[in-house]
């Protein structure tokens, strides 16, 4: 940090971190200006004297942080961020992110602007048929209690059209392969779960606070928890290894485990049709379906079916 800055640059500057760093204490805004915590104060006190709402907290967890209603200057984007953002946008067909993209369009600079809208207008885009935009405030109010850490009654709708609604304790919103889906632990079942938030009907927030796991890795706990606690157990069988397998296997279909010559996948499933047709269809091994009885039925139906489909 230079040292001939004067106290409004400095102050400038002070207003800069507030925005980037909400809750920056005296101690940090003064080693980020490279002056005494006292000097930092008194930058803050020129931002006020302006009108400028900064607010303060104390305790362990206070600092500084800009008031609502706060006017900042523009968002400049660079030639690079700009047409990142609209290649971003063209893998999603949601109208609000067009809307949201053609407002963020007309106000960049007259040239990005222009090389922006030729990219949005003349580039072709095949978006993830697998991919689903769930209700953007569904979303946002389960990060806001994830992040506040308090409990939420949900109302879920599950893949084979059952409803239901309970008390859950939002750990973590998860974005996998084009699909939103909310890690938490769930009150009823006293376990772990996994529901896709496009699934999700109303989330109302209570004043239970809950801790997550301190060792808590969202992304791999998804991933092990996608294909356990559901209504339907299934086991199914491979006449081929495990490393052969393991490839055509995603988390939601269950674990894979080794079984002498082939390999067991033990899971559970709210969908044994779309197990069956989806999952085990496209599967190019050899397998027998050892439980339970929704699953075999399932494949049963999927075989009469292909069966038919080549009888004279």
């Amino acid at each position: 940090m230079p040292t001939d800055l004067s106290p409004t640059a400095r102050a400038l500057r002070t207003l800069e971190i507030l925005r980037t760093r909400p809750g920056a204490t005296a101690d940090e805004l003064a080693a980020s200006l490279g002056v005494t915590e006292r000097a930092a104060r008194r930058y803050v006190g020129i931002l006020r004297e302006a009108g400028i709402p900064v607010e303060s907290t104390r305790g362990p967890y206070g600092g500084y942080r800009l008031g609502r209603g706060t006017r900042l200057p523009p968002v400049v984007f660079t030639e690079e961020e700009a047409l990142g953002l609209v290649m971003a946008a063209l893998d999603d067909t949601d109208e609000l992110v067009a809307s949201a993209l053609g407002k963020v369009v007309r106000a960049l600079p007259e040239r990005i602007g222009r090389q922006a809208a030729t990219l949005r207008d003349h580039a072709s885009a095949a978006p993830d048929p697998q991919s689903v935009r769930p209700d953007p405030a569904v979303t946002g109010a389960l990060v806001a209690a994830s992040a506040g850490r308090r409990s939420v009654r949900v109302e879920y709708r599950s893949e084979s059209g059952v409803e239901s609604e309970g008390e859950v304790d939002p750990w973590a919103v998860v974005l996998r392969q084009g699909r939103w889906y909310l890690l938490c632990r769930s009150h009823r079942a006293d376990a772990v779960r996994t529901y896709r938030v496009d699934r999700i009907g109303s989330v109302h927030q209570t004043t239970r606070a809950f801790d997550p796991p301190d060792d808590l890795d969202p992304v791999a706990a998804l991933e092990e928890h996608l294909g356990l606690g559901w209504q339907y157990a299934t086991r199914v069988r491979f006449d081929a290894p495990l490393s052969e397998v393991a490839r055509w296997v995603g988390p939601p279909m269950g674990r894979l485990e080794a079984s002498g010559d082939g390999c067991v996948l033990v899971g559970t499933t709210s969908a044994p049709a779309m197990y069956a047709q989806d999952w085990l269809a496209r599967m190019p091994f050899g397998f027998r379906v050892e439980g339970g009885p929704e699953l075999r039925a399932a494949v049963a139906a999927v075989a009469a079916r292909f069966t038919a489909a080549v009888e004279s």
